[in-house]
């Protein structure tokens, strides 16, 4: 799936095919790729010793994909959502440089993605020292938007369609709130992050996003909270009465994310706002005080260009947004033509891994740092999602959730929590959609109940 992310891999009697056969008989390794896509046969062998059988046979059939493809993707044989995690065991394991080499040489990994998830690692380590031993970060989810995106593979409900499920829905959810609360604050921890996600929670309706805050101040002390972030993430939700009342709240950040600043694009894929807008809601919270604002952008949206993502990076970095997230569009099935053919592949895998490339080069020489960055499966060209931050702006919370190194407690519709204790980490699911939320919603108190035996602190 990394070289062909717009296909089904399947038998087929179809006469344009590749076909891919890994063997292991007695003390030899092999790899076979056929097929018409192939033109000819593509062999490579090596010798067996049993223990690291698999992972050759991944190197193998990397390099003939590779040679067939004219591909290499940066990232090698990596495909885990944490790369720096996944990096931060092998330095525990085997020490710094034996874990860069191994992610070179055996995994392939490009020099500059390694780079990469060097500097990100060095810098939230620094960061996670704040952590307490029984300290927890909140999630609260508001699932639903003004209109759902062409993109999106959230939680998220067109609230033309689901308005109506919205006050009951935030009545539920603060009792979740309070009761998962107490149990929490009966186990002894201690609140540092608070985050407001979705879905885009200025979706409410004026006064609800109070009414959740007022919820958790009424069961929880404060005092201890680092960071506490509401996702204002849609332009067409956001007005001087929604940052009042956000600013009421005591949050500290906050999103406003324009993906791109293409109103082509944008009404491509279905957002309902125009780069216009945008401005507007930026310089309103401007002035209304907010000094830590975060903005979403997206390479390789559909209908976007090179030239038009480097010039929302540049127009972007002239607004000087306290933390800038460059996301690299991950490739819905349903939308995956942008991938037909392998001309079409090899056109968007080059120009998506310029758009980044370009995003990351303009950051740095802006003194913007990476601070934490996860991948998706399907992405555009292989590559990856990373928040850059001006020095002292970094999300704890946003490197809580990749890093996997603090408890979440999470609330609402299709929130997950995760309880980590030590390497082992534990989670308790809700439901996925708000009229299951409501419907259910003592099941979903019984399973927060679940926190008094999970929970080791």
């Amino acid at each position: 799936m990394t070289f062909f992310p717009a296909e089904k891999i399947s038998q087929t009697e179809q006469s344009d095919f590749l076909q891919i056969t890994a063997k292991v008989e007695e003390n030899e390794l092999s790899v076979l790729v056929n097929g018409s896509f192939a033109n000819g046969e593509h062999i490579e062998k090596c010798v067996s010793n049993g223990s690291d059988d698999e992972l050759k046979l991944c190197q193998m059939t990397f390099k003939i994909l590779s040679e067939l493809t004219g591909i290499k993707p940066a990232w090698g044989l990596q495909t885990g959502v944490r790369p720096t995690k996944l990096l931060r065991m092998r330095v525990r394991e085997f020490g710094l440089e034996k874990a860069l080499e191994i992610m070179r040489n055996d995994m392939l990994i490009s020099e500059s993605k390694l780079r990469l998830a060097y500097r990100t690692m060095r810098i939230e380590d620094e960061l996670l020292k704040v952590l307490k031993p029984n300290g927890y970060s909140l999630y609260v989810s508001i699932p639903f938007c003004k209109s759902r995106c062409s993109y999106c593979s959230f939680v998220s409900h067109d609230i033309t369609k689901s308005k109506k499920l919205m006050p009951e829905y935030v009545e539920l959810l603060c009792k979740e709130i309070e009761h998962t609360l107490k149990i929490a604050n009966s186990l002894g921890l201690t609140l540092q992050t608070v985050y407001f996600g979705g879905g885009t929670p200025t979706a409410l309706d004026d006064g609800q996003l109070a009414k959740i805050d007022r919820a958790i101040r009424a069961n929880v002390d404060m005092s201890g909270v680092l960071e506490y972030t509401v996702e204002a993430g849609r332009p067409d939700t956001i007005t001087a009465e929604k940052l009042a009342e956000i600013k009421s709240m005591g949050a500290n950040r906050i999103s406003i994310n324009p993906q791109t600043l293409n109103d082509e694009v944008l009404q491509k894929i279905g957002r309902a706002h125009t780069v216009e807008q945008f401005y507007d809601s930026f310089n309103l919270a401007r002035s209304m005080g907010f000094d830590n604002i975060n903005t979403d952008l997206i390479a390789g949206l559909s209908g976007e260009t090179v030239e038009s993502f480097k010039n929302t990076v540049d127009e972007i970095i002239k607004l000087s947004p306290e933390c800038v997230t460059v996301h690299t569009l991950s490739v819905k099935r349903s939308s995956s033509d942008m991938y037909r053919g392998e001309s079409r592949f090899r056109a968007v895998a080059d120009d998506v891994s310029e758009m980044v490339d370009y995003s990351r080069n303009r950051l740095e020489n802006e003194q913007y740092n990476p601070y934490y960055m996860y991948r998706q499966s399907r992405q555009a060209a292989n590559l990856e999602n990373v928040g850059w931050s001006k020095s002292g702006y970094e999300s704890l919370y946003n490197m809580l959730i990749m890093e996997e190194m603090q408890t979440i407690l999470a609330v609402g519709a299709g929130a997950s929590t995760k309880v980590v204790n030590g390497e082992q980490i534990d989670r308790i699911f809700n439901y996925k959609y708000p009229y299951e939320y409501i419907r259910d919603f003592d099941e979903m108190l019984n399973r927060k109940n679940k926190l008094k035996e999970m929970i080791k602190y």
